[in-house]
């Protein structure tokens, strides 16, 4: 069999959405590919401080992170991209403008409002972080740190329509159920999968996605195997070439067999 490159986002797809763990049949799943020559990546939304706690989970080659904005290989960074300086200066004023509500991601932190959230979703996601990186953070009002995504959210106070127009020449927005990721132009999930074919010299056809909601959607309409998850936002259906089960129901490990794959 020719080597395959596997591509795994986090939420949904290897983490369980109920107890938020993979399960041992995952692991052991992404451990057997490695072992039989295979390249193993998360390929995540999340900013890599976010993603490290993963690693120490599982066994990879590497991490695409921050929807392409950063590209780990074997504990080292091979390709990084921050928003320039004068680009998150404007940022922040048009924040406070148009009464959204964000936080900005990088390699090294996540940075929140200082002053508690209007929205309590907001709050929610600064207590959830807090929690797993153990420690405070730069207030979003700090330019002293660099960062390479950013989400928002945002309620009746807020103008959005005005905020997207303010920042649809950098930034690719995507809609998360009312919270937007917003990425910066030329960078996706399908971005960092090509720059990793690239590195390797392996082709397309075998490469191969596992996902689950509408930003892997970039990576579904860009690869040719791609491995929805039984519990799946309906409009990644379209572009599925296989259905699996659940994460609960050991759907990584079912379909890697299925597939071939190991």
């Amino acid at each position: 069999m020719s080597r395959k490159a596997l591509f795994f986002d986090i939420d949904g797809t290897l983490l369980g959405e109920f107890d938020g763990r993979i399960p041992e049949s995952a692991k052991e799943a992404l451990k057997e590919a490695r072992r039989q020559g295979h390249l193993v990546f998360i390929n995540s939304g999340r900013g890599y401080i976010l993603v490290k706690p993963v690693l120490e989970q599982v066994e990879t080659d590497g991490a695409l992170c921050g929807c392409g904005t950063c590209i780990m290989i074997d504990g080292k960074a091979a390709y990084s991209y921050h928003v320039p300086y004068e680009t998150g200066i404007k940022l922040r004023q048009a924040i406070k403008d148009y009464k959204v509500e964000a936080v900005f991601e990088g390699v090294e932190g996540c940075y929140f409002n200082q002053e508690p959230y209007r929205i309590p979703e907001m709050e929610e996601l600064r207590d959830s972080v807090n929690r797993q990186m153990g420690g405070a953070f730069l207030p979003l009002e700090e330019t002293s740190y660099e960062f390479d995504k950013f989400c928002i959210s945002a309620d009746h106070m807020s103008d959005t329509k005005g905020f997207f127009q303010s920042i649809e020449t950098d930034f690719t927005i995507i809609d998360r159920d009312g919270f937007y990721e917003c990425v910066p132009k030329g960078h996706s999930k399908a971005t960092a999968i090509q720059w990793v074919l690239d590195y390797y010299q392996i082709p397309l056809k075998d490469a191969y996605v596992f996902g689950d909601s509408m930003n892997d959607l970039p990576m579904f309409e860009f690869a040719e195997n791609t491995v929805l998850m039984g519990k799946h936002d309906k409009g990644l259906e379209p572009y599925a070439t296989f259905v699996t089960k659940t994460v609960e129901e050991d759907g990584i490990a079912w379909a890697m067999k299925e597939l071939g794959i190991i």
